[in-house]
Order: structure tokens, then C-alpha cells, then sequence
């Protein structure tokens, strides 16, 4: 960048291909101002923009969340007539879902459909990352679905970010649950994150004996429980006053040298006084 703004100086002639690789170089050390400072020299040097010019630019915005600019230079790709590639939509989309905004992303993404560029599952996860966010989890759901029957290839992140959204959005455990069944027979691994969003939609829809079996299951397949699965399910069971449940599985965490914070004893004690 240093011998290219030397150069710059110098009224030397650059052309398209130094601005690309000047511009390359900002997204890689996400400085997405400058990214945008030789866009706009390009147009006022009358050279004009490419593919690369714009994806590269909006890849540097979507490092550093900045959905909206990343949402103009999409724009502007199109007035130009040029056709996003499938990493300029992911980044674009990627971009909107860092910064919480799901609408935006699915705006994106159906985007993608109208102008026939077929989504990729980094897309699809993306904005089922952004639908998670928010609890969305009829719209996640959705999406997975889409690509359960275009046949994209899933993965446990994936997974996960669905399973979260439904845990989010109220506790949606059926969902939840249905969706292990769905990881099981597709072969994804399931792994501490994606118990972790099982069992606290089962505790936040009042299902301490479906928490304790997704529990049981993590054993079963040798998945290492963490901290906030153990306090899940304590209070899962301190809800409906099953103080026996939760003081077994304060034990559990004691014989595994498990931190106990002052939310896991709390429960654990909620729960002994409601089964009095």
C-alpha cells in the first residue's frame, strides 16, 4: 500500500489492475475506508469499476460489520451492470447479519434468487445466523429446509445456529429436538454448542426430563458438557421442583471439578424449596 500510494503521488498512471490489488490489500487488513477512498478515486480518474473492484470493497466492509456500505456497493454493482459473484453476496450478507440486521440479509439473499445466482451454504448459513439473532426461528427453519432440498451441504454450524434460534425464540423445544433427529440421520456432528441451545430450549419451554435426556445423550457419545449446560438443566428441573434432579446433577459437576457459580446454587436451591 505504501508503494502504491507513493505511486499515487507521483501522478504516475495506475489502471484498473493496481486499484484492484491496492484495494485487495485493504480487505485482507479489513481498512475499509481506504478500500472506499480508492473506489472513489477510480471514478474520479474515470476508471472504471469491475467485479473484483466492488466484491474486494465490500468484503473490507463486512470485516467491521458496516452492512450499509456494504448494501450501497452492492447496489452500485448492479447499476453498473456488472453481476455480483456468490462472494460478493455472502460478504454482503455476512455483513448485514454481523450487525444483527436479518431483514437485510434475507433481502439479500433473495436477491440472489432473482438475479439466478444459486445460494451456497455459506449464504444459507449466514442468514440463518442473522434469523438466530433475533429469534427468528420460522424463517431459520425455512431456510434450512431450502437446503435440505436443494441438497447444500449442511454442517453442525449450521445446525446450530437454527437449534439456537429456536431455543430464542421462546423455547421452541419440539423444534429443537427434531432438528437432533434431522443431525443424526444427515451424519453432522453434533457437538457442546449444539446441546447447549437443545437443552436451554427445553429448559425455557418447561422440559426438565427432555433436558435430562439430551444430557444423557452427550455421555452416550462422549460430547464434553460445559458450564452453562449444567445450569440449563438445574434449572429445568428447578422449575417444576425437582430438587432431587438438581442436586444429582450439582453432584455430577462437583465430581467433575466444575466451576459453581452463584446462578447454578441458586437454582439448585429454588429448586429444594419448591419440592418441599
Amino acid at each position: 500500500l505504501q508503494l502504491f500510494n507513493e505511486t499515487t503521488q507521483s501522478q504516475l498512471e495506475l489502471d484498473r489492475i493496481s486499484f484492484n490489488a491496492a484495494i485487495s490489500a485493504c480487505e485482507k487488513g479489513s481498512n475499509w475506508e481506504k478500500a472506499l477512498d480508492y473506489v472513489n478515486v477510480m471514478a474520479r480518474s474515470r476508471l472504471k469499476w469491475d467485479t473484483i473492484t466492488l466484491s474486494a470493497t465490500i468484503s473490507a466492509c463486512e470485516k467491521v460489520g458496516e452492512w450499509g456500505k456494504a448494501l450501497r456497493l452492492l447496489t452500485m454493482t448492479m447499476q453498473c451492470k456488472l453481476r455480483p459473484s456468490m462472494t460478493t453476496f455472502c460478504a454482503t450478507i455476512s455483513a448485514c447479519e454481523k450487525s444483527g440486521n436479518w431483514e437485510r440479509a434475507l433481502r439479500v439473499f433473495c436477491e440472489m434468487a432473482r438475479i439466478e445466482v444459486e445460494p451456497d451454504s455459506v449464504a444459507f448459513c449466514s442468514c440463518i445466523s442473522a434469523c438466530e439473532k433475533h429469534g427468528e426461528w420460522e424463517k431459520a427453519l425455512h431456510l434450512l429446509n431450502v437446503m435440505i432440498r436443494k441438497q447444500v451441504e449442511l454442517d453442525t454450524i449450521t445446525f446450530n445456529a437454527t437449534i439456537s434460534a429456536c431455543e430464542k425464540g421462546g423455547g421452541r423445544w419440539e423444534k429443537a429436538l427434531w432438528l437432533f433427529g434431522v443431525m443424526a440421520q444427515s451424519g453432522v456432528e453434533l457437538d457442546a454448542i449444539t446441546f447447549s441451545a437443545g437443552i436451554s430450549a427445553c429448559e425455557k419451554g418447561d422440559e426438565w426430563e427432555k433436558a435430562l435426556w439430551l444430557f444423557a445423550l452427550m455421555g452416550q457419545i462422549e460430547v464434553e458438557p460445559n458450564t452453562s449446560i449444567f445450569s440449563a438443566i438445574i434449572s429445568a428441573c428447578e422449575k417444576d421442583g425437582e430438587w432431587e434432579r438438581a442436586l444429582e446433577v450439582l453432584r455430577v459437576m462437583e465430581r467433575m471439578k466444575m466451576n459453581l457459580d452463584a446462578i447454578t446454587f441458586n437454582a439448585a436451591i429454588s429448586a429444594c424449596a419448591k419440592g418441599e
